[in-house]
């Protein structure tokens, strides 16, 4: 789980296992599996590196070769 802003202020916490993708148009914008979008504060680098830090932390982190092959 990481903890996020909506631009009103009110911080929520999100499963980050469930995010599809992270975009900026100009404000981040979170689409999850499910389709439906979050838009946060935070910039695109800091949910990248909250969600980089909950992926290490439940062990689901792998990290990508050169080649784009996959290590555990």
């Amino acid at each position: 789980m990481i903890t996020l802003t909506k631009l009103n202020g009110k911080a929520f916490t999100l499963n980050a296992v469930y995010i599809e993708t992270i975009e900026a148009f100009p404000d981040c914008t979170i689409t999850l599996s499910n389709g439906k979008k979050y838009v946060v504060k935070e910039t695109v680098e800091e949910v990248t590196s909250q969600v980089e830090a909950f992926y290490k932390r439940v062990g689901l982190f792998a990290v990508m070769g050169q080649g784009g092959e996959l290590h555990e």
